[in-house]
């Protein structure tokens, strides 16, 4: 038994000798300042810090240049009313701070750019002069029955029209139509329309058809009827209409109660219903149009033309050679018109595609002067409606006097 206790405690003293050495020896050690810190550490601390501070310059200078544009936009609209103004381009960054060490990227030059009222700059520099809207429209009709008061055979296609509209630019649009029919091929309206002119007005410069009534201002695919009325073919030039070169100027004149157009006209006098074979005599025409909404659904307007120029009669011969001509042309001889028309619309705004109703009323009062002889008046009128039941089709009806 003693060895085994003599074994024990020897074991013991060995292990407590070895856990005691390293620790003696530490003691014994001289003591030591703390390890130091990698010699690379400050060097990419100062390197983030500047990095830091770059990117911190650079978002300031975005920040300048976006407000400096936001500035501009708002004197845009401010002005927006008035006359062009130039955009002048945003400032460029200034020299950096002198702790910097890599300056930030300026920010880039761009061009003064003008912008236009009415128009924002990817319209104004995209237009469409080269490339207008342009459309075809073909006029076939069928006709049955007898009426000795039209010629209209039992199928024709009485005209083929080709529109080319477009913006010029952010003060005037142009509008042209080429017709053809069997009589050939014509300009039947070519005139460029300046919407940007001060008072409310608006000016028209070209061959277009007379602002005239209802019927006289249509063309031949957009009648509600085959053939126009007959007030419009016996005083208003028939097919062709009042339709001349000239100018147009109308204003709107704003109140509370209707919307009120006024429109003046002067043209060259070489339409179906008036010539003239003289600069200094004109054919003019004025109109008055209100419109006012009566509900969601409905609407009425009302309107009264004037139009007065000289014509020219041809005045049968009483005594004539053989071989002359019958008749004889006496210029000068002047003529007013005078119109009064009426529509009301009904198109409720859920069924706006399938349902419609229009009704709409015209007359015309005509003096014509004679040679030798008293005024020659006529009067015409006529009433028309059409009712949509359907998506695609109308059902309508007339009664001409």
């Amino acid at each position: 038994m003693a060895r085994v206790r003599v074994r024990v405690s020897t074991g013991v003293l060995l292990l407590a000798g070895f856990v005691a050495a390293p620790a003696l020896a530490h003691a014994q050690q001289p003591q030591s300042a703390p390890p130091a810190a990698p010699a690379a550490a400050p060097a990419q601390v100062t390197q983030v810090r500047e990095e830091l501070e770059r990117l911190r310059l650079e978002f300031e200078a975005l920040r300048r240049t976006y407000d400096e544009r936001l500035q501009q936009l708002e004197r845009r609209l401010i002005q927006i009313s008035g006359g062009p103004m130039v955009l002048t381009p945003p400032a460029t960054q200034t020299s950096p701070p002198e702790q910097q060490q890599t300056p930030p990227p300026a920010p880039q030059q761009t061009e003064p750019t003008t912008v236009q009222p009415g128009l924002t700059q990817q319209q104004a520099g995209s237009g469409k002069v080269f490339n207008p809207d342009m459309s075809v429209n073909g006029n076939f009709v069928a006709a049955a029955g007898k009426n000795p008061f039209t010629t209209l055979g039992p199928f024709q296609l009485t005209e083929v029209e080709a529109a080319f509209q477009a913006i010029v630019d952010p003060y005037a649009r142009a509008d042209f139509f080429l017709a053809a029919s069997p009589e050939g091929l014509e300009v039947e309206e070519g005139y460029i329309t300046f919407t940007a002119l001060p008072a409310n007005l608006l000016l028209k410069v070209g061959k277009m058809r007379a602002n005239f009534g209802k019927m006289n201002t249509l063309h031949t695919h957009s009648l509600p009827s085959v053939d126009r009325p007959l007030v419009t073919e016996n005083l208003m030039g028939g097919e062709e209409g009042l339709s001349d070169a000239g100018m147009s100027l109308s204003h709107l004149l704003r109140n509370p109660y209707l919307y009120l157009e006024l429109t003046g006209e002067v043209f060259a006098g070489t339409s179906d219903v008036f010539q003239s074979q003289q600069r200094s005599k004109l054919v003019y025409v004025g109109r008055a149009r209100g419109y006012h909404d009566i509900n969601d659904a409905s609407n009425f307007e009302i309107g009264t033309s004037f139009a007065f120029g000289p014509t020219t009669l041809d005045v049968p011969q009483l005594l004539t050679p053989i071989d002359a001509a019958p008749t004889v042309e006496v210029p000068g001889l002047n003529k007013h018109v005078i119109g009064l028309d009426a529509t009301y619309r009904y198109r409720p705004p859920s069924r706006a595609i399938y349902r419609r109703f229009n009704l709409r009323t015209e007359l015309m009062w005509s003096h014509q002067d004679m040679i030798d002889a008293p005024v020659a008046k006529a009067f015409g009128a006529s009433v028309s409606g059409e009712y949509q039941f359907a998506r695609r089709w109308y059902i309508g009806g007339r009664l001409d006097r």
